[in-house]
């Protein structure tokens, strides 16, 4: 049998190639965007790539199914609730599809959205009990699925009730669990792991959700601890929806005069090196967000108009290409270019640079005592402002800072911080592109160290 998990580090998503290499037959589950590894993985085995199969319309990335029907002619199969406008085999509770020994049978486990699915595999040729659910994004290592992205929040999680309790927990302790996600996700909550599996019996035992028996108090932990909702989430879903999406797009290497023309057209331009070397030196009205940590397309998701132009800047043009196929994953298809020979170039040239004053959390509560003036502004969520924070700040989300946050003296200093300085930078950033002029970063740390400095809370 045939089992091969692949893993999308910075969405924290994961898919699969199953099958039968001695029948000579496969399939693709959750495919991401980028398909050469299944390709790559099919030859590799001698097995064509015949059926590709979705739990569900994906809300945090593009699906892979139309590039692989094209390359492979593979038929998709998907739940008929998923009203797709592709051709595609409908997918209803206890639909077998046989590749083989392989025996994969589907549970309708609605929640996550109302369309999604699980599905059993079932080795033939070793017993008739399942040996892996591939859980999609219903039953996570540590977690389950969040419930707002498809209908009511109090109506989904009911749905994810039902479906863990009655479907997934009745399956044998011993059947191994590989979801869709991994720890980082959107689609999950605080508890899901990085770890890339798990199983049934493990996770009735550990998973704090799974361990809430009334259904009543499911629904109300699972409602209040769930996080803003990504604003493009839904337009990703309408791409997965089809028609099949079955190309990528080129991200033409320009020049700096031809970066400047496209800032002054509007487009966003993205640094995507580090913070440091963002703080360092910048295109003035640039936004910094790192492609070298986890997480960097479902951010710029957050940040850039859904037909907003983007520009990429890197160290180099290998930055930049990179930085396209993740923005790409997450429905953005209006790539502007890239700058060539990335900020080296850049700087060469001579072209004009802006920096940003950085200051060690450990530094700041020196800094506020001799800087009277200086506004501190947390760019955390609600959530975590309200567990506590320093007194006198000021609370703004990163990923809504669109305008000169409430309560901000655009003429005073502001010090911009987080937990450990990474999303105050794409937060100072932000407020620089607004016309804010002396905005400092909080590196090494953030509210967290300032509370073990006694600084004054609330």
């Amino acid at each position: 049998m045939l089992f091969r998990q692949i893993t999308h580090d910075d969405l924290g998503c994961a898919s699969y190639l199953v099958g039968d290499a001695h029948e000579g037959v496969a399939a693709v589950v959750d495919p991401r965007f980028e398909i050469d590894e299944y390709l790559e993985l099919a030859r590799y085995f001698g097995v064509p790539i015949e059926h590709v199969l979705e739990t569900h319309n994906h809300a945090d990335h593009v699906s892979g199914h139309g590039r692989l029907v094209a390359a492979t002619g593979a038929r998709i199969h998907i739940h008929g609730a998923a009203n797709a406008a592709y051709d595609h085999v409908p997918l209803e509770d206890g639909s077998e599809l046989r590749l083989g020994s392989l025996l994969i049978r589907t549970l309708h486990t609605p929640g996550h959205r109302p369309e999604h699915c699980a599905f059993l595999l079932i080795d033939s040729r070793r017993g008739a009990e399942p040996w892996a659910v591939l859980s999609g994004d219903s039953l996570f290592v540590g977690d389950v699925a969040r419930t707002d992205l498809a209908i009511d929040s109090e109506r989904g999680a009911a749905q994810i009730f039902d479906s863990l309790h009655r479907k997934l927990l009745t399956l044998p302790g011993e059947c191994e669990v590989w979801p869709a996600h991994l720890g980082g996700s959107m689609c999950g909550g605080a508890g899901m792991d990085a770890k890339v599996c798990s199983t049934i019996g493990f996770e009735r035992r550990h998973n704090a959700t799974l361990g809430i028996d009334d259904e009543h108090e499911f629904v109300a932990r699972a409602i209040a601890r769930l996080g803003p909702q990504p604003p493009n989430f839904e337009k990703i879903v309408e791409l997965n929806r089809g028609p099949l999406v079955t190309s990528g797009v080129e991200a033409p290497a320009l020049y700096p005069h031809q970066v400047l023309l496209k800032r002054e057209e509007g487009a966003l331009l993205v640094d995507v090196r580090t913070d440091l070397q963002f703080d360092d030196a910048h295109i003035a009205g640039s936004v910094c967000i790192p492609s070298f940590g986890a997480g960097f397309g479902s951010k710029l998701a957050w940040l850039a108009e859904h037909d907003q132009e983007l520009v990429f800047v890197g160290r180099d043009d290998a930055d930049g290409r990179r930085a396209a196929r993740l923005a790409l994953a997450v429905g953005l298809r209006r790539i502007g270019g890239l700058l060539a020979g990335g900020m080296t170039n850049w700087r060469q040239e001579g072209h004009p640079v802006d920096q940003t004053r950085r200051v060690a959390a450990l530094d700041l509560r020196e800094r506020l005592a001799n800087e009277p003036d200086l506004q501190l502004l947390d760019v955390r969520e609600l959530a975590e402002w309200e567990t506590g924070h320093v007194s006198g700040s000021l609370l703004a989300p990163w990923h809504d800072i669109s305008r000169l946050p409430d309560g901000l003296d655009a003429t005073r200093p502001v010090a911009v911080m987080c937990t450990s300085g990474t999303r105050a930078a794409t937060a100072a950033s932000l407020l620089k592109r607004l016309g804010l002029r002396k905005v400092v970063h909080v590196v090494e740390g953030g509210v967290p160290t300032l509370a073990q400095e006694r600084v004054a809370f609330e």
